[in-house]
């Protein structure tokens, strides 16, 4: 299916590069919500989250010519430019970790979990959301890549503009992090 999927997104970019809006507005719907979810877990704001969807996509628009098919998918390659704009972004606002607000977190991820949840499982979800929130930006790139987004270590690297070798040891990190954060949190309690 991924590999329909991919043709599909090849020939609706040959038709963004000839101008055609309707090819272009497939695209959007099909991959707006993987890139809005990957730049609000960046970001930790559901506002900054949509800017930077909305320029990922205004440059998909102005910049489709750029995308090299055979090079990485589109889903890849529209993940770089987010993950791009998103370090941009807290670049330029002088907090290379975002500071999220947890609750923003909860109320996110409220819209995809189940509506019987136990007390205790949403307990165990917020105090994940918070951790990863803590996670240094590089860190919750990688695990929001690989695990959330289901990337590949390559294709990770690729958006992330670092090497394999390089990933690998900042999902090590992350993980050791967020098991450290975790067990902090579990022994305070």
């Amino acid at each position: 299916m991924a590999d329909d999927n991919g043709t599909q997104d090849e020939q609706w970019m040959e038709a963004v590069c000839r101008g055609d809006r309707r090819a272009y507005r497939a695209l959007v719907d099909r991959h707006w919500k993987a890139i809005s979810h990957y730049a609000f877990r960046l970001l930790g704001d559901v506002s900054e989250a949509e800017d930077i969807s909305q320029e990922t996509f205004l440059r998909l628009w102005k910049q489709a010519e750029k995308w090299q098919p055979g090079k990485a998918r589109l889903s890849t390659w529209l993940h770089r430019i987010t993950h791009n704009l998103c370090i941009d972004h807290l670049r330029k606002h002088s907090r290379m970790q975002a500071e999220a607000d947890p609750g923003q977190f909860a109320e996110a991820e409220t819209i995809d979990r189940r509506d019987h949840e136990d007390e205790s499982r949403k307990e165990l979800a917020g105090q994940l959301q918070q951790a990863l929130a803590a996670l240094p930006e590089s860190q919750r790139s990688a695990l929001m890549l690989c695990s959330h987004s289901g990337f590949s270590n390559q294709e990770a690297a690729a958006i992330m503009g670092i090497s394999v070798k390089a990933l690998e040891s900042t999902l090590a990190r992350a993980r050791r992090n967020l098991r450290s954060s975790l067990s902090t949190e579990d022994s305070a309690a």
